[in-house]
């Protein structure tokens, strides 16, 4: 198991949840992970990370399946300009490989938000730490987990 693998599940462990990290095979894309997890692709949860273009710190957006980050409305949220964060700092910061960031168990946590869309699901799946494995959460354990904050930043 690797150590990204280990954190995350740790993380779960800890918070009392059941182990649900499966191997879903190649799940780099939502669709690929719906496919993986017979769910409809807004249960899939995409951790994408934007970078302060002031500040350099990372910002993590979780968002359904299906949804595209809004870049006016999320640097609304941030209060600074947001840029792509490349994969260095991405790794350097929540310990994940891009494509397979988790959106708890990070080394660094950052700000998140969660898109509302994934409030109407009793259950969703998020990366459990690299491309192959995920893990179902009920939205609101995620929130808590992930210290997000229910925003609107989609278009």
């Amino acid at each position: 198991m690797s150590k990204s693998l280990k954190r995350v599940a740790r993380v779960l462990q800890d918070a009392g949840l059941p182990d649900t990290i499966v191997e879903a095979g190649e799940a780099r894309t939502a669709e690929l992970a719906a496919a993986a997890c017979d769910c409809e692709i807004d249960q899939i949860v995409k951790s994408i990370i934007f970078c302060g273009r002031e500040s350099g710190a990372i910002r993590l957006f979780l968002t359904a399946g299906s949804n595209r980050i809004c870049a006016d409305k999320a640097s609304a949220l941030a209060g600074e300009g947001l840029g792509r964060a490349d994969a260095n700092l991405v790794r350097a910061t929540t310990g994940f490989a891009i494509g397979g960031v988790s959106p708890v168990g990070h080394l660094n946590p950052s700000p998140c938000w969660i898109d509302p869309r994934l409030l109407e699901f009793a259950q969703v799946w998020a990366a459990a730490g690299t491309p192959r494995h995920v893990f179902a959460i009920a939205p609101t354990m995620l929130i808590s987990l992930a210290d997000a904050h229910v925003a609107d930043f989609v278009e």
